[in-house]
């Protein structure tokens, strides 16, 4: 047989092997729990500006009333847009660069675009994760540091270093080790913060029916700051972004699941699946034979479980941080003026004793820590296999790609930290380009993707019926957030 014709025969599903062939039992339900991993990246890298500071602050102003807001957005994101990235790749073998990079127009267009959201927006992101971090040290250490005449300077200094150090040491860490470490902060994020918002003692009934007034926007309390009373649209746009990755922590994780060999992936012959996919304009490689389909369908079990486990780190962490805020931080009429966010969030845990303080303190730099050396292992991955997508005959550097990107992010980075630009309209700007319009984006070229698949390996008509109205939300939100960012910048 020659080798142009066993390039026209559909290649053979592996049969589900290791703990999803096991019968069902203690062993592999505790085996199941094993697969967690990339979607703890992604649930990790989201505890920053959103969880920590965003969503505790719009507890502080509405109390328990935007409850179903963040189910809304851990549900569209942590489950529609993970899960439909994800499935891609495991079906096909392809990651999404390589099929997305055949749309109309110039080659690769989309990609660049994405790149083009993501880095112009990634410094303000990084800035809005550190910079509180920077003022905490300066709380710290106020008795310590000279008098420079404007404590400006010193939580400059503080967030300089930080996100220096960030950079420098993600450069050296393997997805590996980026993996397990996000997974063990989950574990402490998921842990703390239940414990955190028993000790504080929410009123859950109050918070029930925050989560089913879906639709319903809780006029912000007095003590909020004018300039979200008046943008309060603007606010909740904002808050809804950040709960949740930015456009490229999604187009990363399609290659995380290549890694993870889930789906296809695992295929012994899987190097020469994907050259194949790579070389031909549709995904005509698999079987129609239903006894393969429904092999498929059994591969993707890693993928499901780990989308789930991810998508509920996810809201208890948010709705924990929700709840905390309305809890304590309503009462005490927080404004959170300024970049002083986390010590203001540590009354929270200040409520239960004085020595948690410092044990929330820890806690939260940790995790703002994970997110920070996270990035630099994403925008490296997807600007790497968007690059071999769009021009497969150059050789590209990862290491030199992720060295470039960082040097960038540091570079515009420092710009922005040392221009003393507000903590709220950075993060407005931030929250647009990357997770409102982003997203949106990266969400419509899911269920275009999933259409490139032959008919019976495309997802349930539920999950594609979830997926279109997952897109029209985020785009209605990306609207908002766009327009009411342009009329508080340019409309006065």
């Amino acid at each position: 047989m020659s080798k142009e014709h066993n390039q026209n025969v559909p290649i053979e599903v592996p049969a589900p092997g290791g703990i999803f062939a096991q019968p069902w039992s203690l062993r592999k339900m505790l085996g199941l729990m094993g697969v967690f991993g990339p979607a703890a990246i992604v649930a990790s890298v989201s505890v920053g500006a959103g969880e920590t500071i965003v969503v505790v602050s719009a507890g502080a102003w509405t109390g328990y009333g935007l409850l179903w807001l963040v189910l809304l957005s851990c549900l569209l994101k942590g489950v529609f847009v993970t899960y439909m990235i994800g499935r891609y790749t495991a079906v096909s073998g392809e990651s999404i660069g390589q099929r997305l990079v055949q749309l109309p127009g110039p080659r690769g267009w989309f990609l660049i675009f994405l790149l083009i959201i993501e880095l112009t927006a990634a410094p303000l992101g990084w800035v809005v994760v550190a910079k509180p971090c920077g003022e905490l040290f300066r709380h710290l250490a106020q008795h310590h540091l000279p008098d420079m005449g404007f404590e400006a300077f010193w939580t400059n200094v503080g967030t300089s270093l930080l996100i220096g150090s960030a950079l420098l040491l993600g450069l050296r860490l393997s997805f590996a080790k980026l993996e397990r470490q996000q997974i063990i902060i989950c574990g402490i994020l998921v842990t703390g913060t239940i414990l955190g918002t028993l000790m504080v003692k929410p009123d859950f009934l109050k918070a029930l029916v925050g989560v089913v007034s879906i639709g319903n926007v809780p006029e912000l309390a007095p003590w909020a700051p004018k300039e979200h009373r008046d943008h309060t649209l603007l606010m909740l746009a904002t808050m809804f972004g950040f709960v949740g990755g930015s456009v490229l922590t999604y187009a990363a994780y399609s290659d995380w699941v290549r890694l993870h060999r889930w789906g296809i992936n695992g295929h012994e012959q899987i190097d020469s699946i994907r050259d194949r996919a790579f070389a031909r304009p549709r995904v005509d490689y698999l079987p129609d034979n239903p006894v393969q389909v429904r092999r498929m369908r059994k591969l993707l079990a890693p993928l499901r479980w780990d989308v789930t486990m991810g998508s509920l780190v996810l809201f208890i962490v948010t709705a924990a941080f929700m709840l905390s805020g309305a809890a304590v931080l309503y009462p005490r009429e927080s404004r959170f003026a300024g970049w002083s966010l986390l010590t203001e969030q540590a009354w929270v845990w200040n409520e239960i004793h004085p020595w948690l303080v410092w044990v929330y303190y820890v806690t939260i730099v940790a995790a703002m820590w994970g997110t920070l050396q996270a990035l630099p292992e994403i925008y490296a991955r997807v600007a790497h296999g968007f690059a071999l997508a769009i021009n497969p005959h150059r050789v590209w550097s990862y290491k030199r790609i992720q060295q470039v990107v960082c040097l960038y992010v540091f570079v515009v980075a420092m710009v922005v930290i040392w221009s003393n630009i507000s903590f709220t309209t950075l993060i407005q700007i931030a929250s647009f380009l990357l997770a409102n319009l982003g997203v949106a984006l990266i969400m419509m070229a899911a269920i275009y993707l999933n259409f490139k698949l032959p008919r019976p390996y495309r997802t349930q008509w539920w999950m594609l019926m979830g997926s279109v109205l997952s897109a029209l939300v985020l785009l209605a939100v990306a609207g908002i957030s766009g327009w009411g960012l342009a009329g508080k910048l340019f409309g006065g």
